[in-house]
């Protein structure tokens, strides 16, 4: 029944005025269209990709993987209007879906009308029709007709593209808004009275520059305005994939390479494979017996830090009891956590759980997350749990800053009036000042969201302060002292909130300044006048007199936002650092979308090439297509140089897999192994029998073979 409707919608379009019989020009094919309708599908969403072949790949098998299911653009256009390939515009007329939809993708049947194919015909927009009657960058090159043109400011990624689209499902498949959907390039070159001077309008004259659009949905008719400007007309964008460059202001702030790289930063390659590692890394349970297999609902325990030994009887000096902590995967979510362990500690009243909640309900880019606290006696003992958000390849202010014995020398080894050494310096054993702004910026950044939610930090600590990468901190094991030191004869929990808001300015001072003085030394009350006269010689008026504001007490209550004037300026230094770092890592993300983009374009490949048997015809990989295919596989990968060496060249692979993905009409020359045989085909080609074959092997994996 669908089948046969689309082929009624396909009747239609030849039709429509303006067409004339014609097949429908390459241009016709916005990219910003099909990047609506497939951003975040296949993991592209670029405006520079159009997504048509996937759909008419699509629209022919009902279930193809959706790890494979991506493809370059076409070169040029393989299905005219009249071919009976053209599935793609049949779907499409029938799929008029207003984007007010908040129910899941319907069925092929929610879109046929009760009352037949002629009221389904009759729905189609007039002004949806027009859109495909005329490309929308008219160009000379492209051969599109003159006298067909869009109403003003209509494009096809303009509201008249349906939601969603069919073999979607409702967990993948994305919600646009109307007027949030991806945006057309040419329009960000348009005057604002572009679009009252197009014409051909379809809902309204020209001159009013509106468009008033229509769509149809389950027999209700929607109407609304589009003012979209429609681009100038003589603009032509890349009809296939292609590595770009980088942008100038990133490939200049970066140090040079000899050559071109496919392939992100090796720094940041082997950051995130670190952060891999540590987060998949178990034990082995017959070890490390003392670590239990399950907690609560948390599995797969792997201890961050030594374990404590069993007879242990001191305590740490920072919640006075005994500590531990772990990696474990909640089995609910599947996603990693940190469980800070309190040894021993039974819960007796469970009002503090009034402040837990609202310690759960902060979410700050500076703080680790609390999620959840529970005892449980999976230990061996009473012990209270919190689990926290797991952050991979952290480390404490502790380890990387104040582990060196030798930094404490200028406070232990000499006497104040002794200068028989020069003073410690920025960059020669002092951290740069830059640096501790950038601290400062972070962690009062912190402190302001906590205060301002009405509790206090109590753990600005370098032992509870995390540093990831090179300058990102976190305050980590926020909320344990509300949990430990909570006084059931309190009424109020959060009477005592002002006096420890005040006792975590001066924890910020103590912070500021052995960072200043790279020593922990520095904080201890005999050694104060020492440290800041160095923190006079070394660094800027600014930095002593918010140690000196933090660290002294004050006749009113102080509020973190009082050091934001000595902060001053430098908050824009540390934005547009954040901002400098972002687009590095854009860029690095851009090479990785292409490159998964041929992952799955040799994943395909892979699944074709040398397969033993296929519906039991051993010959099938040696023959007809796939035969073709086998050869451009011994040319990408196994060519010789004249000595009969490898010949290993990484252009080569990326250049004629991306030929391939696109379809060019480039010729290549494939030789047999026995060369004896050489075949002259297009990449065009090798695009068809490559997705003919998988699309083979497809159905026969959904068994419609």
């Amino acid at each position: 029944m669908v089948n046969e409707i689309l082929s009624e919608t396909f009747f239609f379009f030849l039709l429509v005025p303006g067409i004339d019989g014609g097949g429908l020009a390459d241009a016709s094919l916005t990219d910003s269209y099909f990047s609506t309708s497939f951003i975040g599908v296949n993991g592209f969403g670029s405006p520079a990709e159009t997504k048509y072949p996937m759909m008419q790949r699509m629209t022919n098998s009902s279930s193809s993987p959706s790890l494979l299911n991506d493809s370059a653009k076409q070169y040029a256009g393989h299905d005219p209007l009249t071919s009976p390939n053209s599935s793609l515009f049949n779907d499409f007329a029938a799929l008029s879906v207003s984007q007010r939809r908040k129910t899941p993708n319907p069925s092929a049947s929610e879109f046929i009308p009760k009352g037949g194919s002629t009221s389904r015909l009759s729905n189609v927009s007039q002004s949806s029709m027009s859109a495909f009657s005329q490309a929308l960058f008219s160009h000379p090159s492209m051969g599109s007709p003159a006298t067909a043109g869009l109403a003003p400011g209509m494009s096809l990624s303009a509201g008249s593209s349906p939601l969603h689209s069919p073999k979607i499902t409702p967990h993948t498949s994305p919600a646009p808004r109307r007027r949030s959907h991806t945006p057309n390039p040419a329009n960000y070159m348009v005057p604002t009275s572009a679009s009252a001077s197009v014409a051909n309008a379809v809902s309204q004259p020209p001159s009013t520059g509106q468009v008033i659009q229509k769509e149809t949905v389950g027999g209700t008719t929607y109407f609304y305005t589009d003012t979209t400007p429609a681009p100038l007309t003589g603009m032509v964008f890349p009809n296939y994939h292609i590595y770009h460059p980088a942008a100038p202001h990133v490939a200049y702030m970066q140090p040079k390479a000899n050559a071109p790289s496919f392939f992100m930063a090796d720094e940041l390659r082997q950051e995130l494979i670190n952060r891999h590692l540590i987060t998949m890394a178990q034990i082995d349970q017959a070890d490390i017996p003392a670590v239990p297999a399950e907690v609560d609902s948390y599995h797969s325990l792997f201890p961050l830090e030594p374990l404590p030994p069993p007879n242990r009887i001191q305590k740490t000096s920072n919640f006075g009891y005994i500590t531990s902590c772990y990696k474990a995967v909640n089995s609910k979510d599947d996603l990693p956590y940190c469980l800070r362990r309190i040894h021993g500690f039974r819960l007796v009243n469970t009002k503090c759980m009034v402040l837990v909640d609202m310690w759960k309900k902060i979410q700050h880019s500076n703080i680790v997350t609390l999620r959840e606290v529970f005892t449980t006696k999976a230990f061996g003992e009473h012990s209270l749990v919190f689990a926290y958000d797991f952050h991979a390849g952290g480390e404490t202010m502790m380890s990387r800053h104040f582990n060196d014995p030798s930094a404490d020398a200028y406070f232990t080894k000499r006497k104040w009036g002794q200068h028989d050494g020069p003073l410690p310096r920025q960059h020669a054993g002092l951290l740069p000042e830059s640096l501790i702004w950038a601290y400062i910026v972070q962690l009062s950044s912190a402190l302001r969201t906590i205060h301002t939610a009405g509790l206090a930090c109590r753990v600005m600590d370098p032992t509870k302060i995390l540093v990831t990468g090179k300058t990102r901190l976190r305050v980590n094991c926020v909320g344990i002292f509300d949990v430990l030191t909570f006084d059931n004869s309190q009424n109020n929990p959060l009477a005592l909130m002002a006096q420890f808001q005040q006792a975590d300015l001066i924890s910020l001072g103590k912070v500021v300044l052995a960072l200043a003085c790279n020593s922990l030394s520095g904080i201890q009350r005999e050694n104060l006048q020492k440290a800041m006269e160095l923190v006079t010689i070394n660094y800027s008026s600014d930095l002593k007199n918010l140690i000196l504001y933090l660290l002294t007490d004050q006749n009113r209550l102080r509020s973190v936002n009082d050091i934001m004037p000595m902060i001053g300026a430098r908050f824009y230094t540390q934005l547009d650092a954040a901002q400098m770092r972002n687009d590095v890592i854009e860029e690095d993300l851009a090479k990785e979308v292409q490159n998964g983009r041929l992952f799955r374009l040799l994943a395909k490949l892979g699944t074709i090439n040398e397969r033993p048997e296929f519906q039991k015809d051993p010959t099938w990989s040696e023959t007809g297509d796939r035969y073709l295919l086998k050869l451009f596989r011994d040319h990408l990968f196994h060519q010789v140089t004249e000595a009969g060496t490898p010949w290993i060249d990484l252009s080569h692979i990326i250049s004629c897999l991306n030929k391939l993905d696109a379809g060019v009409p480039e010729k290549i020359s494939l030789i047999s192994r026995d060369e004896k045989s050489v075949l002259v085909v297009t990449y065009s080609d090798l695009k068809r029998c490559f997705e003919n074959t998988f699309q083979e092997l497809i159905a026969a994996a959904n068994g419609q073979l």
